[in-house]
């Protein structure tokens, strides 16, 4: 079981082999029963009708529903390997390419039904940060910690900040248009948004004021005109 799939799973016994087909089976139907009904009405007992199963299999493998959800989310989204291309851009596309993969409607219910239940429910938001969300921005802090060793970019100060932008883009894109967008977005994301936060800038003499050079110009004006 990978990383982001580590929950805690009650009453599994001692050397007891797992039926890993079980397993896919019950996650495939609580993948179902999310992008049906939400997180908010999806019930244990649901999942394991659904999947032919007794209740009591779901719990000998999950505490709970949040553990379940989490845990089948995160074998359909899995998490991506380290890259190590030898710069920073490549190691971004390779870590990104997977936010476009899988484009349909079944994917969309499945995050609209988590969605509306990471709003409400404490312990999914809990479990989802600590299995979902947490492993996924270690390989992001890897990465940039990979070009700052090469001295490709100066060190970041904010590694959560950037691992957020692109998935949050994403599932920007996919609420207001049903679909996730293509690598050509995600490419610009990086290309226009992320790189350039990470790339030191050389250029001391900014100014990051956006009123600056409009009231320079105004100044200027008045001194012409008071000067004529």
């Amino acid at each position: 079981m990978t990383q982001h799939s580590q929950v805690t799973e009650p009453g599994h016994a001692p050397g007891r082999k797992r039926d890993a087909s079980r397993d896919d089976a019950l996650c495939q139907a609580a993948l179902e029963v999310l992008a049906d009904v939400g997180y908010d009405r999806l019930t244990i007992d649901a999942v394991a009708a659904r999947a032919g199963a007794g209740k009591a299999t779901c719990y000998r493998r999950w505490a709970g529903k949040a553990e379940l959800v989490v845990d089948a989310v995160g074998r359909m989204k899995a998490q991506p390997e380290l890259p190590d291309t030898g710069t920073l851009r490549g190691d971004l596309v390779e870590l990104t390419c997977h936010f476009h993969e899988g484009d349909d409607a079944f994917r969309t219910d499945v995050q609209a039904g988590l969605v509306s239940g990471l709003v409400r429910d404490a312990k999914l938001r809990e479990v989802f940060a600590e299995h979902f969300i947490a492993p996924r921005k270690e390989v992001f802090r890897v990465v940039f910690d990979r070009a700052v060793a090469r001295g490709e970019i100066a060190p970041v100060a904010d590694y959560d900040l950037l691992s957020d932008v692109v998935p949050s883009m994403v599932f920007h894109q996919m609420m207001l248009t049903g679909r996730a967008p293509g690598p050509a977005f995600v490419h610009k994301v990086l290309d226009q948004i992320i790189l350039p936060l990470t790339t030191p800038n050389t250029n001391t003499n900014t100014n990051t004021n956006p009123h600056s050079h409009s009231h320079s110009h105004h100044s200027a004006t008045q001194t012409r005109t008071a000067s004529s």
